[in-house]
């Protein structure tokens, strides 16, 4: 799988689009503000003074309602910062980053509009915004041109299937699963530790160069809690229960078993310990903290339906479509599968997902692990 090429948030503005189904993303968006907020005010209130331009990367942007939410909220703080201080309004340059297959172009209508609001509420017009598709996996910026780089549900992507389970590999290692389970074997575990640690190592090592001394970096991904990679935390149960619903399409005769064995998703939940020794092991960041924290699963799902609904199991059912919704759209799981399996089940199998998801639901509760890493620039 040519990840690049295949990895994207689900388009447009349909029911199972991302700009319909990342109320999660926000969420975990929010979350970071007190952190976003610091890391902001370091920038602008340890130089002499704030500097006269202020560069900004959103690594993994996507495209949809909060796409501009975090730069949103840095200009903000910028701007209450120079009012506070009685300091002139910097100069911003922002870079809005993603793969090629990134909607970009639904970003870009947008953008007069964003501009237009911060004349008007901000008196300045001195933000650029730009669009740099590409890999974070590698250099995307000019030496010393940032000060704060932000990427958030992005970093559990890796850049590749790890090596030895891609499609074309000669030998099934991972038969009946498509990512690290319980009944993975250690060459399994081993392949995908690896393919994240060379993976974060890139990103560190490409940020480096282009960010300043002093620049901080705040970091939100999907992770797990435990040292341990096949524990039930860190989307463990995602992973299964889209594994069965293929399983089932088998049964059926819809989907050959020999392409569930061939299939391994690109992701990896890591946990706080190998953040923070990969980050000490490249050297040019400092780890100013590493913070876990647990969103439901169906956190997305409106309270008001809770009320319109006296059957447990009958609303846990409902909560299940929308989880299955969210995740086709939001996860990129769509792409990923379409180009694997074909556009054909992709129905059959994310309604049996549903149902799926729904019963789980109803048996116990289900979080998502997430991490918030701040980093600062070394000197």
């Amino acid at each position: 799988m040519e990840v690049m090429q295949v990895l994207h948030m689900n388009y447009g503005e349909g029911e199972t689009s991302y700009a319909k189904n990342s109320n999660i993303q926000r969420k975990i968006i929010s979350t970071t503000n007190s952190r976003l907020k610091e890391a902001i005010l370091n920038i602008m209130c340890n130089n002499k003074k704030v500097p006269e331009s202020i560069g900004i990367a959103d690594l993994g942007c996507s495209s949809g309602p909060n796409t501009l939410m975090v730069v949103t909220e840095i200009i903000n703080i910028i701007y209450a910062t120079c009012r506070k201080t009685g300091s002139s309004f910097p100069e911003l340059r922002v870079s809005l980053n993603d793969l090629p297959g990134n909607d970009f172009n639904y970003i870009f209508r947008s953008l007069p509009k964003f501009i237009q609001k911060i004349k008007e509420e901000k008196g300045s017009e001195n933000c650029y915004v730009v669009g740099v598709p590409g890999s974070f996996y590698g250099r995307r910026f000019p030496n010393k041109s940032l000060h704060f780089v932000h990427s958030s549900s992005s970093l559990h992507w890796l850049s590749q299937v790890p090596f030895g389970l891609a499609t074309n590999a000669r030998t099934t290692l991972n038969k009946g699963k498509i990512y690290i389970s319980q009944t993975s074997p250690s060459d399994v575990i081993k392949a995908y530790v690896s393919q994240f640690q060379n993976d974060f190592s890139l990103f560190l090592r490409s940020r480096s160069p282009e960010m300043v001394p002093g620049g901080r970096m705040l970091l939100s991904l999907m992770g797990r809690s435990s040292i341990d990679p096949t524990t039930e935390d860190g989307c463990y149960y995602q992973w299964e229960l889209l594994a069965h619903a293929l399983s089932i399409l088998v049964s059926k005769g819809l989907v050959e078993e020999e392409k569930i064995d061939s299939f391994n998703a690109p992701y990896y939940a890591p946990c706080p310990e190998e953040l923070k020794i990969a980050v000490e092991k490249e050297g040019s960041f400092i780890v100013n903290r590493i913070e876990a924290f647990e969103i439901e699963w169906d956190a997305s799902f409106s309270s008001n339906s809770s009320t319109q609904c006296e059957d447990k199991k009958i609303l846990l059912l409902s909560r299940g479509q929308q989880v299955a919704k969210t995740i086709r759209a939001v996860v990129e799981l769509e792409s990923m599968v379409e180009n694997h399996f074909g556009n054909e089940i992709m129905d059959d199998l994310f309604s049996i997902y549903s149902d799926l998801v729904g019963d789980f639901l109803y048996k116990k509760k289900a979080v998502y692990v997430n991490l918030v890493v701040s980093l600062t620039r070394k000197n």
